[in-house]
């Protein structure tokens, strides 16, 4: 079974038995919560619907943006992602990986973000037999 990888440059730091997430932060200026849902295949991770709560300092809402329940929803068209690479450090706070309904920040699995280490990387890898 495919599952979630997370670490840097092929080495596994925690590996997820999910086929898909949302990946979640919040945007280190203007502090409004964007979410992105991820499929895990083995060509990659597919990117599926995007949110943003509101727009400001490089936050454009895309022109084909929905306004639902307080977000704007869309898509993007990129293809699959093998890895997604994720800047995390210390002043922009933590990701958050959600997953079977409920929502963890990545410290979690990698302990917290420091300067020393603000690259982490995401990728579709063989998870381990249950």
């Amino acid at each position: 079974m495919i599952g979630l990888c997370v670490g840097l440059s092929g080495v596994v730091w925690a590996q997820l038995a999910v086929a898909d997430f949302t990946l979640a932060w919040n945007h280190t200026i203007e502090k409004v919560r964007w979410e992105e849902d991820y499929r895990v295949t083995e060509q990659g991770l597919v990117l599926g619907e995007a949110r943003v709560k509101g727009n400001g300092a490089g936050m454009e809402i895309p022109d084909n943006a929905r306004l639902e329940n307080g977000s704007w929803h869309y898509r993007r068209q990129v293809p699959p992602l093998q890895p997604l690479k994720l800047a995390r450090t210390p002043q922009a706070g933590d990701y958050q990986l959600c997953f079977e309904g409920g929502c963890r920040p990545m410290s979690h699995w990698l302990g917290p973000p420091t300067a020393g280490g603000p690259t982490v990387e995401l990728w579709g890898c063989e998870s381990p037999k249950s």
